[in-house]
Formats: structure tokens, sequence, C-alpha cells
């Protein structure tokens, strides 16, 4: 059976036009889709939990479902201050549902951006936000800037399907100049008619550099110094802006995460509003998992917040830093973690992980991690996109509705919070 039109539930492109091809309930083919596509479907079966685990007397062994939920109610309901993580790649439903047993037991819930794209969600909050589909940049753009990403290796149908060699309505590749600005040559700069190598750690310095430029100001002589730059090609990047019928700056955690932060997302985004008063200019985030941006809109039309979120005060509080997963498990504050979907034992740092390991951890999750090998409660979920249906928003905030394409023993993440809220209400 051939089955046409699914999400790809890997990036933030969630490119929808992937074909497969099923016999039995058995994965045979892929079509369209990018190699990590290709192999997020067809070994969607590797390295997965093949039952519900307890920790006892030090091992993981297998138990029911049944008492794998009841254990893990338990220690969420006798914790003082639980912490609840992930969910960046599984449905909207379950990041509902997520929220929904956070307030139910006073626990802090954070997600992904926290420690990858939460400073662009920071700015957006200060300064709003310029942004377009990725079909109008598709169809319209003439001139495309990636700013730290490398969307060739990270997402890598992206440049094809949307922003550089696509053919649009009105634009293609003859018609669409496109540049990189980045600390190394990454393959989007090969691929780009322009590379500007900036230092490590000058964006804010040089969008601040650019915005005066684009008022009227005078370019100082010692921006190469300052910037890494030369003023010549800052005068020529200015100019093509401006004369741009439509252009699109894509950003990625090369801006997010170097000195400045959300400072630099919240200038950059300025720089945008700038340049609309010239010419049609957007900005989007270069989300990286297929539902990041998911959470932040679940989260913030159910909480008003995207990420971070506490409710010990039976309210949602929200202050990045204080409620970020990361230095909360460094500061060992959290007694007791439910990781839904990701691997923090594997990605966080030494001090994060170290304290997972210290105290109760519940793991929901369809693969067998470093973070299930110290948990204490391992539930095996059906994987999002492939085993089970759901909700995912694609990174220009327009929501796909993701399709199950073979059938799985386990329940989704939605359903195994459901039975674990119920459980603590009984």
């Amino acid at each position: 059976m051939e089955i046409k039109n699914i999400p790809c539930p890997f990036c933030g492109c969630l490119c929808d036009d992937i074909i497969v091809n099923v016999e039995d309930n058995e994965l045979k083919g892929v079509k369209n889709g990018c190699g990590i596509c290709i192999t997020k479907f067809m070994k969607h079966h590797v390295n997965a939990v093949q039952s519900p685990m307890l920790k006892k007397e030090g091992n993981l062994v297998n138990v029911s479902m049944d008492e794998a939920i009841e254990k893990a109610a338990e220690i969420l309901k006798n914790a003082k201050y639980p912490l609840i993580f992930g969910l960046s790649t599984t449905e909207c439903e379950a990041q509902s549902k997520a929220l929904e047993l956070a307030e139910l037991t006073g626990a802090t819930i954070d997600q992904l951006p926290s420690v990858c794209h939460g400073p662009s969600m920071m700015a957006l909050q200060s300064v709003g936000q310029t942004t377009a589909t990725l079909g109008e940049i598709k169809n319209r753009a003439d001139l495309v800037i990636f700013w730290g990403c490398n969307p060739i290796e990270a997402h890598p149908r992206h440049f094809n399907r949307y922003s550089g060699t696509a053919t649009g309505m009105w634009s293609d590749r003859s018609k669409r100049y496109i540049v990189t600005i980045d600390v190394r040559e990454t393959q989007t700069a090969k691929k780009s008619d322009k590379f500007i190598k900036i230092s490590h750690g000058k964006d804010y310095e040089l969008i601040s550099i650019m915005r005066a430029a684009i008022k009227g100001q005078k370019i100082p002589d010692n921006v190469e110094e300052i910037t890494g730059v030369n003023k010549e090609d800052i005068e020529n990047l200015i100019n093509r802006m401006k004369n741009a019928k439509y252009g699109v700056v894509f950003y990625g955690m090369g801006m997010t995460q170097t000195f400045g932060k959300e400072l630099n997302t919240d200038n950059a985004i300025s720089l945008i509003k700038d340049l609309n008063e010239l010419t049609k200019f957007s900005i989007i985030p270069m989300l990286g998992h297929y539902n990041v941006s998911g959470a932040v809109h679940v989260w913030g039309w159910q909480t008003g917040y995207p990420f971070s979120i506490n409710f010990a005060l039976q309210y949602p509080r929200y202050n990045p830093g204080e409620f970020s997963a990361t230095q909360m498990l460094a500061r060992k504050e959290c007694d007791a973690a439910l990781i839904i979907a990701t691997d923090p034992v594997a990605h966080l740092p030494n001090e994060a992980a170290r304290h997972l390991a210290n105290i109760q951890v519940i793991t929901i999750d369809p693969k067998f991690s470093l973070t299930a090998l110290i948990s204490d409660v391992v539930i095996p979920a059906a994987t999002a996109g492939i085993e089970a249906e759901g909700t995912a928003y694609r990174m220009d905030g327009i929501p796909l509705r993701l399709k199950k394409v073979v059938n799985s023993e386990f329940p989704p993440d939605r359903e195994i919070l459901e039975r674990i809220i119920e459980k603590i209400k009984e």
C-alpha cells in the first residue's frame, strides 16, 4: 500500500510530500525524503524499547504497562519539586497533556528551546516578529540570508524546497541572491552567492552597524577590527537588502547561542523592522526538531509562556534561567524528573546529567537511550508521525497533521500522559 503526503517527523521543515510503501505493517520504501528522513522511517524500530521497565535492585526489568504507569504516577505525586522536560519531538496533543500534568503536580515544565532557540522566543516577546510562511519565501524571495545556520546539512531539503534552488511563482534561483553569514565556510556558504565571515560573538555589533548605516550613519573605518567583516562587504549587503523586492533572514544557533543571545535576536528583528520601512522583509528562526514550534504555540495559548514554566504556586510562572531545565538540574533543585521524547543525559552539560542520575527519573520514549539507562521507570511509546498521528507546527508556525502509517503495540505519548494524570487523580 502506498501512502502519500506524509509530513516527515524529523526537522522543522516538516516536509509534507513524503510517500511510503507499507506491506504487512512494515515499511518497505520511502520516496521524496532526504537521507535523514528515509533513515527515520525505515529504521524507526531499531533500538526500540521492547517493554515497560522498572528499576529493581539496580537493574531494569520488564513489567506491565499498568505497573509502569502506577509507579510513574507515584513518583510524580510524592515529589516535592518535579521537572518535566523534552517534548519537542512529539505531537502537540502530548505537549498539552504534559502541561496539564505539570499543573496537577506543581512541576516545572521545560522544552528544548531553553538550550537552543530560547533566546529567539524571548526576543519575540520583547519586539515581536515580522514573519512569513515558507511558501511565501519560495514564491517571492529574491534575497535570502542565512545567518548562523547551515540548512544544507541540518535541514537537508530546506534549500531545495523553499529557500535556495526552489522555483516559485515569481522567483527562482536565477532571480534569487543568497548570502551566508557565519564564522566558518559551511556547505550552505559554498552554495551561496556570497559568504561573509564574521568574527565569533560579533553578531550584535554587526547588526547594530548595519542598522545605523540603513538609517544614514557612516560605517566606521575600523569595522573589520570590530566584526571581522570588511566595510565593502557590509555596504554591498546593505544595498542589496534595501533594493530587494522581498528579502528574508533565516537565523540559527550561530546567532542565538553566541555572546549576546536574545539581544542578538532582538537586534536582528529590529533590523528587519527598519528594512520594512524601505521594502518587504521577513525573519524566520531555523528551528531544529520538528515540533519545537508546537510547544511554543500550545503552551503559549494555554499559559501565555513558551517554555521554562513553573507551577509550584499552582499558577504558571515564567523565568528562563530560574525555571530552565539545565540550570535547575545543575543547581540540584528538582527531586524527580519526567523526560519525554529526548535524551538529556546524552546532550545536557555534565552537571545536569549527573543530577539526573541521582534522582528518580521516568522516561517516555520509543527508543532506548542513555537517559533510559539511568531511569527508574521506562515507558515505551508509539513514534509520532510514524506509529501515531497528531499535530505538529512547522518552523514558520504552520500546523500540519502527522499521519500514522504503521501500527505499534504501545500507545502514543498523549495516552500515556492521560493515564498518569488519571492515576494521580485517583
